[in-house]
């Protein structure tokens, strides 16, 4: 029997685990992607003597990672080694910092410590938490979202309000916690999510279950190292990968995708096959790769659409270690409820902004030279702010830097010898994303499960899509499980 044919678009954490999951079934995989290295927004920087991951920097969730290999006879272990963090971040206050320890104990103390009582509250938070958790990866994470029926399950209805989905994790952290920095610590993982606290369903306190009692990891080389690993497992389960090869059209006759056009090196290449997945940018699949008539949606549902934030990222390399930093650090050391505001309510330029480092040396010396610093900064910044110029960025760098010298008590600027910015231009052009986002469509109520663009194409029978714009959302593991999901519909439809 002739092997199907299936042509994925797109390296990223979800169209690799989608290959890898159709090579499984003895489907003929065939990746193309844009640019000279898998993983798309995950891909990896080196210059200088410093290794760089360009995108996601945090490993939360080792279950899902973990399950992901499993599934082929493998364990992580077999392809990289994952070291748990602690502290696993730090907050940088207005007026002081708060290291969370890895140990439960331990935090329950910075709890007590920060509000009389909150100890013990810490408790019945995170065993509601935990059931969000466990619940939302059985009964709705797992979901294609193609049909309501989907979510008929007598134990997901009779639980429906312990998930919290009608109620803001604002509120939710609110009614256990009175103090602001802890109601901040557990509003922060939501931050990406695309809306302010207020507009996050409760539902989503799964992160703070995910981030105490899962932990903050690393795994060795960098977030790299779990691309390097699918993209090693996908070789073995024999997927071809065609890099530096740019999709221009998914042609369709009789209503199915006959072939994916290709450019590669100047040249025009033809790439049949039974089915096309698409973990492009789902806007831009849409809109550069198919006619008008096949496609979703239309230009207004996609302006409608909530996103979640993009951001500016910097790539720093110091000639010198830094005393006293940790491989995370938050600085909250604004106004949270405004840089919020700003980023999601006035779509605008951030005044203050809250910002993010990653210093992945300070776990794994390996990537900066001897003796240096290698530094990621990150700030969350509207979708669709198109005016990224080079003055701009060097105007926000030059912001938090002198923020991140004041709290940390140490001067870096006249000891940086590599930097290289990432901003909303970068992520139109390399990635194709739709309003230049870097996180997908916002985690609100109305763009959750079915409500989010569909993993089908309606009008064309063998064309599917996966990756953050749709099912079931932004992140690394939701890209592994969107992936699979994905996969085991195909494999489903075409037996």
């Amino acid at each position: 029997m002739t092997e199907k044919k299936v042509v994925i678009i797109g390296s990223g954490f979800a169209g690799m685990s989608a290959a890898c999951f159709m090579a499984k079934e003895n489907w003929q995989v065939t990746v193309l992607e844009k640019l000279e290295q898998p993983g798309g927004r995950a891909r990896q920087l080196k210059a200088e003597g410093f290794t760089f991951d360009m995108g996601p920097s945090w490993y939360w969730m080792p279950d899902i990672f973990e399950r992901f290999f499993q599934q082929f006879n493998k364990n992580v272990s077999d392809y990289y080694s994952l070291k748990r963090l602690d502290p696993s971040y730090r907050i940088y206050w207005e007026d002081d910092f708060t290291d969370i320890p890895a140990d439960y104990k331990s935090l329950k103390n910075v709890f007590e410590n920060l509000e009389s009582g909150a100890g013990k509250k810490l408790d019945k938070f995170l065993e509601e938490a935990a059931y969000k958790y466990k619940a939302g990866m059985q009964k709705l994470v797992f979901k294609p979202g193609l049909s309501v029926t989907e979510f008929l399950d007598a134990d997901l209805l009779t639980g429906i309000f312990k998930l919290d989905v009608f109620t803001s994790i604002k509120k939710h952290a609110g009614k256990f916690f009175k103090n602001k920095k802890l109601q901040q610590l557990l509003e922060f993982p939501v931050l990406f999510l695309g809306a302010t606290p207020d507009k996050i369903p409760a539902l989503y306190s799964l992160m703070n279950y995910a981030d105490i009692k899962g932990g903050t990891w690393f795994p060795q080389g960098g977030m790299y190292s779990i691309v390097d690993a699918m993209y090693k497992l996908a070789l073995e389960l024999g997927v071809q990968f065609h890099l530096n090869t740019n999709a221009k059209a998914i042609n369709i006759e009789n209503a199915k995708a006959k072939n994916v056009l290709a450019e590669t090196n100047g040249e025009q290449i033809f790439f049949n096959a039974d089915v096309v997945i698409s973990n492009a940018d789902y806007h831009f699949t849409e809109n550069k790769l198919l006619q008008p008539q096949y496609r979703n949606y239309s230009k207004e549902y996609w302006n409608k659409k909530t996103m979640a934030p993009s951001c500016i990222l910097y790539y720093v390399g110091l000639d010198k270690k830094l005393e006293n930093t940790l491989h995370h650090s938050l600085f909250f050391d604004t106004s949270f409820t405004q840089h919020a505001n700003e980023i999601y309510t006035e779509k605008q330029w951030p005044s203050d902004p809250l910002f993010y480092v990653s210093a992945t040396s300070v776990t794994d010396e390996s990537l900066a030279p001897p003796g240096c610093e290698n530094l990621f900064f990150l700030i969350p910044v509207a979708a669709g702010l198109a005016n990224d110029t080079g003055e701009l960025r060097e105007f926000y760098f030059n912001k938090i830097i002198t923020r991140f010298e004041r709290r940390i008590n140490q001067k870096i600027k006249e000891n940086i010898v590599f930097k290289k910015s990432f901003g909303y231009s970068d992520f139109v052009h390399d990635y194709n994303a739709f309003k230049g986002n870097a996180y997908g469509l916002a985690n609100t109520l109305m763009q959750t499960a079915i409500l989010k663009p569909s993993i089908k194409n309606k009008k064309i029978q063998n064309l599917f899509y996966t990756g953050q714009l749709t099912v079931p959302g932004p992140g690394v593991p939701p890209a592994l499980i969107s992936g699979e999901i994905v996969s085991k519909q195909i494999i489903k439809s075409f037996l």
